[in-house]
């Protein structure tokens, strides 16, 4: 049967898909308009298996805060190809799919892929998309952050993003102090709040090459401990947040510059993503 250019013309509007590909799908529908996104979406899924082992390793991050400024969600959408991550229309979904992940108060990657979205679900719409672009595209990070003030950071090149969550704000205004612990945590990556916060593996591991360390420097066995117990207290204050030295004035941690902001400031917890 004939295809009008009409019909081609709606479709693609529908599903974003090229219009070549609209034609053929309506073709093999026989003019059926749903069918037709069926089997534009099936080639999507194709596609997807195909790519399922490619790497992803360009994209984007996007966060959103409540509008009482108490909740932080920060959401990674990744691709293939930097040209791709650049392009607005992906922009554009991963920022829809964050807005329904908030909505929806979701707290998982597979409870943000089950909800519904332009009348299918967020997984079958990025499979839908992967058909269109030819790329593997997912989510990869959802994360959250609750605290009485929650500042959000997205670096210039949009693909590592962060959440502070900030406590005892006293009714300060943070926001600046907030955006420069972001930025410190964006630039430095600790790897936790405080030592307390240290994955017991990784204190272990540090303790362990601490030990190999001073044996390898001739080091009496006697003393490796202490001397491993000495690197592991440098590894804290390099590596965790509040022990870190500011960037911005190296001569004060970052816990030593929040309290000069106002009177016991504090992180409470942080988020970080990166993609790549």
């Amino acid at each position: 049967m004939a295809i009008t250019a009409q019909e081609v013309n709606k479709l693609r509007q529908k599903t974003g898909a090229g219009m070549m590909d609209c034609k053929k799908a309506l073709t093999e529908a026989e003019g059926d308009f749903e069918k037709a996104i069926d089997i534009l979406r099936k080639k999507g899924q194709k596609v997807s298996a195909s790519r399922a082992d490619r790497e992803t390793k360009e994209g984007v991050v996007v966060t959103s805060v409540s509008e009482d400024g108490k909740t932080g969600t920060i959401l990674s959408l990744t691709c293939e190809t930097d040209f791709v991550a650049k392009n607005d229309e992906f922009s554009a979904f991963a920022n829809a799919i964050l807005a329904e992940a908030v909505k929806a108060d979701a707290e998982s990657i597979d409870a943000v892929l089950a909800l519904p979205f332009e009348g299918i679900t967020i997984g079958e719409k990025i499979t839908e998309m992967t058909g269109k672009i030819g790329e593997k595209i997912g989510v990869s990070h959802l994360e959250k952050v609750t605290a009485e003030v929650v500042e959000p950071y997205i670096h210039s090149n949009g693909k590592l993003g962060v959440l502070v969550g900030l406590t005892n704000t006293e009714g300060a205004d943070v926001s600046e102090a907030g955006k420069d612990v972001a930025m410190q945590i964006a630039a430095m990556n600790p790897v936790a709040l405080d030592k307390d916060g240290v994955d017991s593996s990784v204190v272990e591991r540090e303790i362990e090459v601490g030990k190999d360390q001073a044996r390898q420097d001739g080091k009496p066995e006697a003393m490796l401990e202490k001397i491993a117990m000495g690197k592991l207290n440098k590894f804290y204050k390099e590596n965790t947040l509040l022990s870190q030295s500011f960037v911005k004035d190296t001569s004060k941690t970052i816990a030593q510059y929040l309290d000069s902001v106002s009177k016991g400031l504090t992180v409470s917890s942080f988020k970080r993503v990166s993609i790549g």
